[in-house]
């Protein structure tokens, strides 16, 4: 093990080996035996941080607060609208409904359209002679 992948183990996962992943703290003990200072010098921040994380806990809260806290909190909306609520929204569904349908009638006409005129078209193209050799003959 490196001295860099060492201190960068140590600032991942701390300064106690045994937190650190079960393959690396073979190499990071062998790497504790050969050079000592280095590998206290490395693990001394990573342990104070450690130390000031594992002190720290929640702050208990009293009865007396988490009952006021409650009691500002705002109320529930009431439901809106009621009966006269409920034919707006349903009115507004309707509304939709019949522009989807009117939409699908104007598609299906336009549709008729455009297959009545490419249907013109080909028969207009198939009344005509084959012109291949006309054009072929003036180019050549």
């Amino acid at each position: 093990m490196t001295r860099e992948r060492f201190e960068d183990l140590a600032e991942i996962y701390g300064g106690d080996i045994a937190r650190w992943p079960a393959a690396e703290r073979d190499a990071a003990a062998l790497l504790m035996a050969a050079e000592p200072e280095f590998a206290k010098a490395a693990l001394a921040a990573p342990a104070d941080l450690d130390a000031v994380l594992d002190a720290w806990a929640p702050m208990a809260v009293s009865h007396q607060l988490r009952e006021a806290v409650i009691a500002a909190a705002p109320s529930a909306r009431p439901a809106r609208g009621g009966v006269r609520g409920w034919f707006w929204r349903a009115g507004l569904g309707a509304g939709l409904a019949a522009a989807c349908a009117a939409g699908l009638v104007v598609g299906v006409r336009l549709s008729d359209v455009v297959v009545q005129q490419d249907d013109t078209v080909s028969a207009v193209l198939s009344g005509y002679d084959d012109l291949s050799d006309v054009v072929i003959g003036e180019g050549a």
